[in-house]
């Protein structure tokens, strides 16, 4: 027999499985010895109350083994002889747009301008080690995008654009725990998703299709010659230039374009051949860093911090200033702080956590809202010239080094210089700086007031013992490629699709894939629809 139950227990409770049997035989009048097994459905934390309560949705299995799959399997067919889809970038949307590609039984060939996910650890140590960024393979470029190395939470608020239940199960196919199928916010860690990302890398070469490392798209090419400033109304985009180590490569096919939100010399191009984008709104502020277990104490309500039962504990917090939000982006629970420039003369930090968020310190992005209309000029790269500029002051002020400008968060607040600065995850090291008077006006100001607000809101998170590490830019994309409602493709060219963050379409891994899918089924409804 088997029964779903929806259940509130105790974290201790919730943890192991034999006092998980004797709850439910106790609650529903069953034998805990004829429950073969119990499957977690969902799970979310309750710790709104000093006493902390965690919420179930179980699966029980009684007097019967459980047969049925933990995940949905999705069926990858041979593709090769098949028509060819161009997609341009093997972050996750782009690498959930050829996955769909396979199923939908097309044939694609991805381009990544970075490494693959192994070789890239590499260029990863070096920032901290040699202070130096491989512009083509940093934490922003190179199999698996931005996400690979920040992180890997599942977590999205967008819930209508697409299957979300269907990323997860095929992470689950490719390696991941099936954790992410019940768990409130998902989380693959840091450490695992690159084995992830390399099995789904494998999927794809398996069905027939190509995958080009350190590569990287040039210009498009259209049916009546490049796309150039002087040719900017072609009909159709039938493929793409690159280069690589073997030289000038050419590409054809319809192009799904999903470079991520760092690809600042592909909106350069997209600008100068006159393909229409817009600035698009942004956020922009610091990394604020906790101890991991003040963090505990706080949310958990307790001195104790989580105790043995209870994960390292996350906050969401916002608030509105002058008229802007202010808010925490990309909590990382028992994280790090880490370098995500992706050129000479930046200083950019996001955040990452492990699978089992073990560090002794929490991180989140604390940023404030900018929209266009906050920043001086209509240039469509206005946006990603303010990020370039707030990124070069940061270099700047770390010694010119990817040493970091950091500042005591309660220093911050009073205007004062921290004469020393508390220890942190961030290893390129961290340099005493005034953020304070250095940073924007409209994020200082706004950032100081929300600060004050979640002290209030948390008492004790408003605290010297938080570090403020400088300069969180990029939380989005700064520019938006203009694409129709109905079929995904741009506005002005057919056959090219722009896709997932970089395009302005999405917000996470899971957004971007999801939007990777959706491009990949108007690939086949373009295809179908020019073939006939």
């Amino acid at each position: 027999m088997i029964n779903e139950y929806q259940i509130r227990v105790t974290p201790e409770v919730a943890a192991q499985e034999d006092r998980l049997k004797n709850y439910l035989g106790d609650e529903y009048g069953l034998n805990p010895s004829d429950i073969k097994g119990v499957r977690i459905l969902k799970r979310s934390i309750d710790a709104r109350q000093r006493q902390i309560y965690v919420n179930l949705k179980v699966r029980t299995y009684v007097n019967e083994l459980p047969t049925d799959d933990e995940y949905q399997h999705t069926e990858y067919p041979n593709v090769e002889g098949k028509p060819q889809v161009i997609v341009v970038g093997a972050g996750p949307g782009g690498l959930f747009a050829a996955l769909r590609l396979i199923e939908l039984g097309l044939r694609p060939i991805v381009l990544e301008r970075g490494k693959n996910v192994h070789d890239r650890k590499k260029d990863l140590a070096n920032i901290s080690r040699t202070q130096q960024v491989d512009g083509e393979s940093n934490y922003c470029f190179g199999e698996g995008g931005a996400g690979a190395y920040s992180d890997g939470k599942l977590y999205t608020r967008s819930k209508k654009r697409g299957n979300i239940e269907k990323i997860l199960n095929v992470f689950c196919q490719h390696g991941a725990s099936t954790a992410i199928l019940a768990d409130a916010h998902p989380h693959i860690g840091t450490d695992r998703l690159p084995k992830v990302i390399e099995a789904m890398r494998n999927t794809i070469i398996r069905c027939g299709g190509e995958v080009h490392f350190q590569t990287k798209m040039t210009r498009l090419i259209v049916d009546s010659g490049q796309l150039t400033v002087d040719s900017c109304h072609a009909d159709r985009v039938v493929g793409v230039e690159a280069v690589s180590a073997n030289g000038q490569l050419e590409f054809r096919g319809p192009v799904i374009l999903a470079t991520g939100h760092s690809a600042r010399d592909v909106y350069r191009y997209l600008a100068e051949a006159k393909i229409e984008i817009e600035a698009k709104g942004i956020a922009v502020g610091v990394r604020l860093e906790h101890p991991s277990h003040l963090i505990d104490q706080i949310q958990y309500h307790n001195k104790q911090g989580r105790g043995r039962w209870l994960p390292a504990a996350e906050y969401s917090m916002v608030t509105q200033v002058d008229g802007r939000g202010v808010y925490s982006f990309c909590m990382c629970p028992g994280g790090f702080v880490i370098p995500a420039a992706t050129d000479k003369e930046q200083i950019v930090v996001n955040g990452m956590s492990p699978a089992n968020r073990g560090t002794a310190w929490s991180n989140s992005g604390m940023v404030v809202e900018v929209r266009p209309e906050d920043i001086e000029g209509d240039d469509c790269l206005a946006m990603m010239h303010f990020q370039e500029q707030l990124e070069k002051m940061c270099w700047q002020q770390g010694n010119m080094k990817q040493t970091a400008p950091a500042q005591r968060m309660a220093d911050f607040v009073n205007g004062k210089l921290s004469y020393d600065l508390p220890k942190s995850s961030y290893a390129p090291g961290l340099i005493s700086s005034p953020l304070h008077f250095w940073l924007p006006k409209m994020i200082s100001h706004r950032l100081q007031q929300g600060f004050k607000a979640f002290g209030k809101s948390a008492h004790g998170f408003l605290t010297n013992e938080a570090v403020m590490i400088a300069v969180e830019t990029r939380t989005s994309s700064p520019v938006r490629i203009v694409r129709d409602k109905e079929t995904l493709q741009h506005v002005q060219v057919q056959g090219l699709f722009p896709c997932g963050e970089g395009a302005g379409y999405a917000g996470g891994i899971v957004s971007a894939g999801v939007d990777g899918e959706r491009c990949a089924e108007a690939v086949a409804q373009y295809l179908e629809q020019i073939a006939n």
